[in-house]
């Protein structure tokens, strides 16, 4: 009797079991005390702690890395995907008040390369230590004929908990208040498929060509997305913020007003915002005006935190106090 004829087809069972036991150890360093059980079973279990809150309400995000993953294909390198994966979701959830519990993944690829696929559960999971959070549960799917052997696609899901009188929904926003920015590391994980299309097929560059001080292309496009959690966690507890914006897929201009009640606008200090030497240059060699800049990338701001004027020093003493970096970004006036 044939045993092979699914592994000939392009599935091979055995690696993806090989796999699962070689990224245990990951997995289990994201654990929290909460996590019950192992990876390997139908699904993830966490034991959440209800005690801890009078209407616990829990919060949910789902996202990718869209075709930044090309790059990290084109190059090698996959753990900072990986990274990316966790920070999008995650960020996500946090700023609507709520603490990442756990995580879970969805890796799709046309031949289980275990090398690759390690480098970006690594990353998953520095991810989730980054935020606090449990790698949970996952899913590796081995698909011939949609996927190029070398290809993958990623997908992410992350869940979190927030006490329902802590939910930052932006409805309290009065103009006046005032807009802090806290930094990006970069392109963090938006607009590549433009970059790409600037880069490397109007510019001829390769992965492995020079920009800024030396530093590659394909490590100037491959930096992680910043996982933000920790820092808006502790502003949550110590600070009194009325919102918290996420500048992720249409940039400040359209991310900015999803927390915004109607009736209000904004106003940015765009000489406040630090210069990245990547958005200056696709904004020059891709011809880009300001406002496809501002509609398609993060501009350097991968956060924007609101509060009223009277917040302000104390929020600024806190920011001081965990070492992060901000601008004065802007402030909410009337208008639509």
């Amino acid at each position: 009797m044939k045993k092979d004829s699914y592994k000939k087809s392009g599935v091979d069972i055995e690696a993806g079991n090989s796999f699962v036991e070689n990224i245990k150890e990951e997995v289990a360093s994201t654990y929290r005390d909460e996590v019950l059980g192992e990876l390997g079973g139908f699904g993830g279990l966490f034991k959440l702690d209800t005690s801890k809150y009078k209407e616990p309400i829990l919060v949910s995000g789902a996202d990718g890395v869209g075709t930044k993953l090309k790059v990290a294909q084109m190059m090698n390198d996959h753990h900072s995907v990986g990274i990316d994966l966790v920070a999008m979701c995650v960020n996500d959830i946090v700023v609507q008040g709520a603490e990442p519990l756990f995580f879970l993944d969805y890796m799709a690829v046309g031949k289980l390369n275990q090398d690759a696929m390690l480098e970006v559960i690594k990353g998953v999971a520095k991810g989730c230590r980054l935020s606090g959070c449990s790698l949970i549960g996952g899913e590796t799917a081995e698909m011939p004929g949609m996927y190029r052997n070398d290809d993958y696609d990623l997908a992410g899901f992350a869940v979190g908990v927030v006490e329902k009188s802590r939910l930052l929904t932006g409805k309290n926003i009065k103009a006046g208040d005032v807009l802090l920015g806290l930094p990006s590391s970069g392109l963090h994980s938006n607009g590549y498929s433009l970059v790409r299309k600037i880069i490397f097929e109007e510019q001829g560059l390769t992965g492995d060509d020079f920009l800024f001080e030396k530093e590659r292309v394909g490590d100037v496009l491959l930096k992680p997305t910043r996982v933000y959690v920790k820092t808006l966690l502790d502003l949550m507890d110590n600070c009194s913020i009325k919102g918290l914006v996420h500048i992720t897929g249409g940039g400040l201009s359209k991310n900015i007003p999803r927390v915004l009640p109607k009736g209000l606008t904004f106003s940015l200090n765009k000489e406040n915002i630090p210069s990245l030497p990547i958005f200056d240059y696709l904004q020059d060699k891709g011809a880009l005006s300001e406002e496809e800049m501002e509609m398609t990338f993060n501009c350097g701001i991968g956060m924007v935190v609101v509060v009223s004027p009277a917040e302000v020093d104390r929020t600024i003493e806190r920011l001081d106090f965990l070492g992060e970096s901000f601008c004065h970004l802007g402030e909410i006036v009337d208008g639509e």
